[in-house]
């Protein structure tokens, strides 16, 4: 018999990158963050349905300021009751910050990604967007809005497995998976600011039964309360669940793990497709990711944990606007991006909204 030769050959697809579209990048990026920024609203509405429960005081307008959303609010209700701020958030058409415009706005993204996105993707985001747009007033009543909170979280995560499962693994899942991880660390730090900056009862104090019960509440809202346990057993103090939700390198919704996620995101995206325009948002994530690994979280609270939140927020939207002006630019985009100030510890804008 004669000797068998083996032929190597190089499938171009797998050595080199292929290219792009820069709607295609602003798409994917986009249709993340809506999609986490739905989960988080069905998350806040939900801790803060407890915290009014246990006893917060106008517990429904810290959303309503958290999401600094008053005047657009306000110039349609009168006050800040349950039944106005869940419809707010979830079934108004009219305001571009509720869940049913940003289900509308996530399935307008993946429509435009249709040569993209997995035939799975789009069909259960169909489904999803169907089943939010046919909510009305009786499915949010105070009392459904815990069933109905969890069938909104349920839904995000479902789309996460599956976008998980079959997206394939080029620039558009990079810039995905950049948005997921954008819009988390902001997210985090506004659930941290519903409870330490609105929602605490000045009848209760640090370490009573209702401080405890509503900080146990933000841990199950982010989904950590069960990882929190387990590494940190009995400790239930204010400064020990803020360092977890916002330092913890191995919880998956921390501010931490998010900004070190990120920051591969824009590596690779520089490193393994040569996107050079990243390097300077890079540098500005390895600022932010410094300020926060050089102080506890008891410091963090001393000197405002109000503060810090607000200007973590502030600096993720302006990432957010240089990933804009390096990738997908618009008419007037260099301007906005010249004018954006330096990393510097100081309180700004809360409001990230394409």
């Amino acid at each position: 018999m004669g000797a068998c030769t083996m032929t190597t050959t190089i499938d171009p697809i797998a050595t080199v990158p292929l290219p792009l579209l820069s709607r295609y990048a602003e798409c994917t990026m986009w249709l993340a963050r809506y999609m986490e920024r739905i989960e988080n609203l069905a998350r806040i509405i939900d801790v803060t349905e407890t915290f009014v429960r246990s006893g917060a005081s106008d517990g429904w307008r810290g959303i309503v300021q958290i999401n600094a959303d008053e005047e657009r609010f306000f110039a349609t209700h009168d006050a800040t009751t349950a039944r106005s701020v869940i419809a707010f958030y979830t079934i108004d058409t009219e305001n571009p910050t509720s869940i049913v415009s940003l289900a509308h706005a996530a399935r307008e993204n993946a429509r435009s990604l249709r040569p993209v996105i997995s035939t799975e993707m789009w069909s259960q985001l169909n489904i999803f967007t169907k089943f939010i747009r046919g909510l009305g007033r009786e499915d949010i009543r105070p009392s459904e809005i815990f069933q109905l909170c969890a069938r909104i979280k349920q839904e995000c995560q479902t789309h996460t497995g599956i976008t998980e499962g079959t997206f394939y693994r080029d620039q558009a899942s990079i810039f995905y998976n950049a948005g997921r991880h954008l819009e988390r660390a902001d997210q985090i730090t506004r659930l941290i600011d519903i409870k330490y900056h609105t929602l605490l009862p000045s009848e209760a104090g640090v370490g009573s039964e209702v401080d405890i019960s509503q900080w146990s509440a933000v841990l199950r809202s982010a989904a950590g309360y069960h990882a929190y346990r387990r590494v940190m057993t009995a400790d239930i103090r204010p400064s020990s669940i803020v360092g977890f939700l916002l330092k913890s390198e191995a919880f998956p919704r921390s501010l931490s793990t998010n900004l070190r996620l990120l920051h591969g995101n824009l590596t690779q995206l520089r490193r393994d497709y040569y996107l050079r325009g990243a390097s300077p948002i890079v540098g500005r994530i390895e600022h932010l990711r410094n300020i926060l690994g050089q102080q506890t979280a008891q410091e963090i609270i001393v000197r405002g944990l109000h503060e810090f939140n607000d200007w973590i927020q502030h600096e993720l939207q302006v990432i957010q606007t240089e990933i804009a002006g390096a990738f997908w630019p618009k008419p007037g985009m260099a301007a906005i991006i010249a004018e954006s100030p330096e990393p510097a510890p100081a309180s700004g804008q809360t409001q990230s909204q394409s």
